[in-house]
């Protein structure tokens, strides 16, 4: 009696053949979202981790961004005067954790050049070396204007050697600064160093019924701190409970309230919560206690 089928084996074998044929002749991506959609389907197949499609999405996000959507602005940048002494400088270098300093002249739109915090640690600790002048050790500074694309510019980082760059706006005034790590940050997520402010628990109360929690906080430990009942099938973490609200990612400064809890957006970027401002209402019980 004839099979009809007499190698079955053989059909199964050539699946993965088959199906490596039907991938070739498969339309590829024609946009960025059609991208992004292969990466989460790569994902879900288990061909890359979330961290790998994190940093390619970075790298899509990077390519698009100038560099006044990422740089340091004014406001925030940390300078030391040409004027200062070593004595003076120094507390500056120090509270700061730096380790690059645009030295101004009269204000912050005339910059001299870049102060290496390196290029003065022989005279910190041996100022009998020679007389400290700051104008002798500082490097050129490097402008760039508000509208430069940041893939550019990350290759002018590398191909060059420098590492910090002052923006300048449409009338020749520094409107902010930018280092390779910003650019790097967009990439890979924030860069945590040494000097980074730190909160020891992932819960932290600040006063009265205010707390600082950590976004990436199991949510496990959430419900048990705050006596609550998050669903914790739905979400590994808090921020997840909070992304989920919003129904989109959230950037900082935004608020939400769930149940008995306000949530507010201190620290995110582009692809992830970091801190939360969490405010408890009144007459709620924590660990047995009312918040208030």
């Amino acid at each position: 009696m004839s099979d009809d089928n007499p190698h079955p084996t053989n059909g199964s074998k050539n699946k993965p053949f088959l199906n490596k044929i039907v991938q070739w002749f498969s339309p590829e991506p024609k946009n960025k979202d059609e991208l992004v959609d292969v990466l989460a389907d790569a994902q879900d197949r288990e061909l890359i981790n979330i961290e790998t499609r994190q940093m390619i999405e970075g790298v899509l996000e990077v390519s698009e961004k100038k560099v006044r959507d990422i740089m340091i602005p004014r406001s925030q940048m940390v300078t030391i005067d040409r004027n200062q002494n070593l004595d003076e400088l120094l507390p500056i270098i120090l509270e700061s954790g730096h380790s690059r300093f645009p030295v101004i002249n009269e204000d912050i739109d005339h910059v001299d050049g870049i102060l290496l915090a390196k290029d003065i640690l022989a005279f910190a600790f041996n100022h009998e070396t020679k007389e400290f002048s700051l104008k002798d050790i500082i490097r050129p500074a490097i402008i760039v204007p508000e509208s430069k694309k940041v893939e550019p510019l990350l290759k002018e980082f590398r191909s060059n050697r420098y590492h910090m760059a002052l923006v300048a706006d449409e009338y020749g005034g520094i409107s902010g600064v930018i280092t390779i790590e910003d650019i790097l940050e967009q990439i890979v997520g924030e860069i945590e160093d040494e000097t980074d402010d730190e909160i020891e628990e992932d819960i932290k109360l600040l006063a009265g019924n205010v707390y600082l929690v950590r976004a990436l906080t199991e949510l496990e430990s959430f419900n048990a701190y705050f006596n609550c009942q998050f669903d914790e099938k739905s979400a590994d973490t808090i921020a997840g409970i909070v992304i989920q609200q919003l129904n989109h990612m959230p950037q900082k400064g935004e608020q939400v309230t769930i149940g008995h809890y306000e949530f507010k957006v201190l620290a995110a970027d582009t692809r992830r919560l970091q801190m939360l401002q969490v405010t408890v209402a009144k007459q709620h019980k924590i660990n047995g206690k009312l918040s208030d």
